[in-house]
């Protein structure tokens, strides 16, 4: 049986736990208003890093190849910032998506057939011509090297275009291991580009970390049981990718360092 008196025992300690809360929950939406969204993180030993969006801003080799498709085809360009919002699965999706006009839909299959070997023939040669990258990317892999992390790069981007991008970029030989879109049956936001890539380097998934920028990323990092770590910038369609809840978003992967350094070791 409570008392009367007891129940009024309980009331500052229930009134400190609401103000715990209160604090907890002040201090998420600052982080979530900041852009620094951070939930905890473990120390990884293997680190995957996708390319459109999180290394290389390519949406500039990108949009020309789309408005220049179009202008072959007598229809109306599209602009830089249309194609921004597009981009993220892969060029055979973007060109379907650019031939309507939107990001849902599907567009007539004889023209689809028509203008896709007109963009890969574009894409071919103006894959890193405007592409580059992010700042703060050099930054973060000198220091991802330089603390012996396992390094792999893993994106939906055929390998056609991937390897010749990051060459031109001068990453490619920072990565052990490069997974593109086409190297497996299946892509993200299928966990086994990841979980192929945990195999090369024999590391269990939770000792894997993603870092990316889309729902795919997300979607795989989850699937797979991997941390995923989030650019603020890149593709995902307009859409904040604080609203995925992923791990931790950074501003720039030059941030690495310190949301490293603070990561627990397990």
């Amino acid at each position: 049986m409570t008392t009367k008196s007891s129940e009024h025992r309980n009331i500052p300690e229930i009134s400190c736990h609401c103000i715990s809360l209160f604090t907890i929950l002040l201090t998420l939406r600052s982080w979530r208003l900041s852009g620094k969204t951070k939930f905890m993180i473990k120390k990884p030993e293997m680190i995957l890093i996708d390319v459109d969006g999180t290394l290389v801003d390519s949406v500039p080799d990108l949009a020309f190849c789309v408005d220049e498709m179009m202008k072959q085809l007598d229809m109306p360009v599209h602009g830089e910032a249309k194609v921004r919002d597009w981009v993220g699965n892969g060029v055979e999706r973007l060109t379907r998506r650019a031939l309507i006009g939107q990001l849902d839909g599907e567009p007539n299959e004889a023209l689809f057939e028509k203008a896709y070997p007109i963009f890969l023939d574009l894409y071919a040669e103006n894959t890193s011509k405007r592409s580059h990258l992010y700042p703060g990317v050099a930054e973060g892999l000198a220091y991802l090297k330089a603390e012996g992390y396992k390094l792999g790069c893993v994106t939906n981007k055929a390998a056609q275009f991937t390897l010749p991008l990051l060459k031109d970029l001068g990453v490619h030989d920072d990565f052990e291991i490069i997974i593109c879109g086409d190297t497996l049956s299946k892509k993200k936001p299928d966990p086994l580009p990841l979980l192929h890539a945990a195999e090369h380097f024999a590391v269990k998934p939770e000792n894997a970390m993603m870092l990316g920028d889309s729902t795919s990323d997300v979607k795989a990092s989850r699937a797979a049981g991997f941390q995923i770590v989030c650019m603020s910038y890149g593709y995902n369609h307009g859409v904040d990718i604080r609203d995925e809840n992923p791990d931790a978003v950074i501003d720039s992967m030059a941030e690495l360092s310190g949301l490293l350094a603070e990561a627990e070791l397990v």
